[in-house]
């Protein structure tokens, strides 16, 4: 495992404006190029002599090769768009690091992950199931497609199709063991609760109807 990470200052001039960028632009178009598994900015808390702000963004790749890839295939394409929008306004630099050792801790969260493309999206469904608005990130399931309105004739449902082209677009959510099982009471025995892999990497807790199978 390697991680990629990018140490930027930024004019406080253009802050906003770049980091909006970054969260809602460049930061996505890095994962679309389907080099890496994740990506986590952060701010760095130390006031610079130059002036400015500093921002690490640290994004994990599987190998050296996959990132020689990205290097070859999309990095020239990637940093062309931010020097075209933020030009002289910033400073940059990358690291290369390995991963030679990570430890866990050996209390167990009390989290579980769950990925939704219905009605638990909705807001107002988890203000009323949870008592509280979930904060996701976009996600897909890979090798499925949604069936529309086939759960009582009103729900959707997923089945896999094994076909690559097909995408199943959602949410992925943080939530606790109590809340998956109000989770499960939710969507009921209509459906059936498994755990996929998404394009993420991440695997989570999936929903489909007991009746839905391969197409």
């Amino acid at each position: 495992m390697y991680i990629y990470n990018v140490t930027i200052n930024i004019e406080e001039t253009v802050h906003d404006q770049w980091l909006a960028w970054m969260k809602e632009k460049h930061i996505p178009d890095m994962l679309a190029t389907g080099k890496f598994l994740s990506a986590k900015m952060c701010r760095v808390l130390v006031e610079e002599d130059m002036g400015g702000l500093t921002y690490a963004v640290q994004y994990t790749v599987a190998d050296k090769e996959t990132l020689d890839r990205y290097y070859e295939e999309d990095a020239e394409s990637m940093r062309q768009d931010g020097l075209l929008r933020f030009a002289n306004k910033f400073v940059a630099f990358r690291t290369e690091l390995e991963v030679v050792s990570e430890q866990t801790s050996q209390i167990v969260p009390a989290t579980e992950y769950l990925f939704t493309y219905g009605t638990l999206r909705d807001q107002i469904v988890q203000q009323e199931l949870f008592s509280r608005a979930l904060e996701g990130s976009k996600d897909s399931l890979p090798q499925h497609k949604v069936v529309e309105k086939s759960v009582g004739g009103l729900y959707p449902t997923i089945i896999h199709t094994g076909k690559a082209e097909d995408t199943v677009e959602g949410e992925l959510y943080v939530i606790s063991g109590s809340e998956l099982r109000k989770t499960d009471l939710y969507e009921g025995k209509a459906y059936i609760r498994e755990k996929l892999s998404l394009v993420s990497g991440i695997e989570a807790w999936v929903y489909r109807s007991r009746l839905s199978g391969s197409n």
